[in-house]
């Protein structure tokens, strides 16, 4: 008797035990979005423990449908993620969800479906990286979602933060080291759970993330990049525009081939009639005013295939990325194509002359702050554009409460400047040093323009295919916390010395501030002389 007292007592315990594991089941990843389309979703959490994965949706807060998922291991351990895909949903409409595993229940937020490109809707996309983590700044992160993102979104629009946001963009470096798993949930997901619950998010790989396959298992990113290679690279489409993510670490994946599905990806794009912008994310820099050993020969090759393709399709576009801590936004010289870098959403500061650095020439503004990157994307079916902004909080030393500190806006349609004039040396003889090149003012017929790049050219032949000068100066150069471009109105260029008893060519164009360049000037001749 006391032997089946024992077993029963025993069982009991084990019964006793399991039910009360059973109700400590709890969420600690709060739910987020992924992979949207028109008509679906996908929505991820972790939990504890616990197998059921169901997520109740709805037009209203009643919800009122119910979708299941499955759930899978994440460490090794009782925690487990939750994968619910979401079908039927109506496109450009807001929705309300909740989670739920077992007596696990997350409380109800929103999401908002993309709209079709034929649709012609505007909609706002929010781009930042480099959160990992810092000591000295501990709740860094937190505080450019919280006070950052959310406040100057409920200050600057109406409505819900599903409703005036499509996406959340993020070129690498969510977590200090990606193969830890604690910092997933302690470092990225919980200080940015107000944002993630009601917005879709589209990372791709930083080095900080070390290829950890725990980052392929919290996310669940569209499946259209190359199959050995899955979620490494992959596009998305929102309204007329195409998201592509890249991947940046060459360790761990194969260039070339990453690099031909791109090309192939833009050669498909180019025939699309539905697409009218391009923005593509990648980690690492081709070129970094703040800290030049974290330049990528690999983001130069996607660089060259982004400008290739916006010259020849009239389709302007964007590489954001991060690495170094600070923002950049410049463009290129010859295509409609901007380098942004979006950093720092959390990482520390890289502070001017804390690290080696160059003033290259495409960049128009650099800056060691903290912040994000906000861009307004107009779906007009006749005149679409996109804005950038970048909205900065500013450092240690110059605190900014989300103060925008630059902003571009590219239109899609060409809108050209009137051919400026060349004015002098015309027909001249001048020295073989100190001669000075001037055009006439700059002229468009669209309001607001205003002279913001010149580009020289003084060559011995007519063709100027080996100029001998080849100057490109634009109407800001904020490098170092100063505008080495001051005061220069851009309509004279000092030539360098040149060779005596010499016939020159020479002529320059002028650009807009949305990087419309003019015609070419009249072409000059000038001869030199000792």
């Amino acid at each position: 008797m006391q032997i089946i007292r024992r077993i029963t007592s025993i069982l009991f315990l084990s019964v006793f035990i399991g039910h009360a594991q059973k109700n400590d089941i709890s969420i600690i990843v709060q739910p987020y979005l992924q992979d949207v389309t028109p008509n679906s979703i996908k929505i991820l959490w972790e939990t504890s423990s616990g197998e059921e994965s169901i997520v109740e949706w709805g037009l209203t807060p009643k919800l009122g449908k119910k979708a299941r998922g499955h759930a899978f291991d994440i460490n090794f351990s009782a925690s487990r993620i939750h994968e619910v895909k979401i079908n039927g949903l109506k496109r450009f409409t807001e929705y309300y969800y909740r989670v739920k595993t077992e007596k696990a229940t997350s409380d109800i937020f929103q999401f908002k479906t993309p709209p079709f490109a034929s649709d012609n809707e505007s909609f706002k996309i929010v781009a930042m990286s480099d959160m990992q983590y810092d000591s000295q700044n501990p709740n860094k992160f937190s505080e450019i979602v919280n006070e950052g993102v959310l406040s100057y979104i409920e200050e600057k629009f109406k409505g819900s933060i599903s409703k005036n946001l499509a996406m959340v963009l993020v070129p690498g470096d969510l977590v200090p080291n990606g193969t830890n798993y604690n910092e997933w949930k302690d470092k990225f997901f919980n200080p940015a759970k107000k944002l993630l619950t009601d917005v879709p998010l589209y990372p791709v790989l930083g080095n900080h993330e070390r290829n950890s396959i725990f980052y392929f298992k919290y996310f669940s990113l569209p499946d259209n990049g190359t199959p050995a290679y899955a979620e490494h690279w992959w596009y998305k489409d929102y309204g007329n525009t195409r998201i592509i993510g890249l991947d940046s670490n060459t360790d761990f994946i194969s260039t070339s081939q990453q690099i031909s599905w791109l090309e192939n990806v833009l050669n498909k794009t180019a025939k699309d009639e539905n697409i009218d912008f391009v923005f593509a994310q990648i980690h690492h820099p081709h070129k970094s005013e703040l800290w030049i050993p974290g330049e990528a020969d690999i983001t130069g090759k996607v660089v060259k295939a982004l400008e290739k393709f916006t010259t020849e399709t009239g389709k302007p576009s964007i590489h954001f990325f991060g690495h170094t801590h600070g923002y950049s936004r410049g463009q290129s010289k010859d295509h409609k194509h901007l380098w942004v870098n979006v950093a720092s959403a959390g990482g520390a500061i890289d502070n001017w002359g804390e690290f080696e650095g160059r003033d290259y020439d495409e960049f128009t503004v650099t800056q060691d702050e903290y912040g994000f990157v906000m861009v307004e994307v107009d779906g007009s079916e006749h005149d679409p554009k996109f804005t950038v902004k970048r909205i900065s909080r500013g450092n240690e030393e110059m605190p900014r409460n989300n103060e925008l500190r630059d902003s571009i806006t590219i239109w899609k349609k060409e809108r050209k400047p009137i051919t400026p004039e060349s004015i002098s040396p015309n027909n001249e003889t001048v020295a073989i040093t100190g001669t000075v090149l001037k055009a006439g003012e700059f002229k468009s017929t669209y309001n607001g323009a205003f002279h913001a790049a010149s580009h020289w050219q003084v060559s011995k032949t007519k063709d100027f295919s080996k100029p001998v000068l080849n100057n490109w100066k634009q109407f800001e150069n904020w490098y170092y916390k100063e505008n080495r471009q001051k005061n220069d109105d851009l309509t004279d260029e000092k030539t360098k010395r040149l060779k005596p008893n010499t016939t020159y060519y020479w002529r320059v164009r002028y650009r807009d501030q949305n990087l419309n360049w003019s015609d070419w000037s009249k072409t000059l001749i000038f001869t030199t002389k000792e």
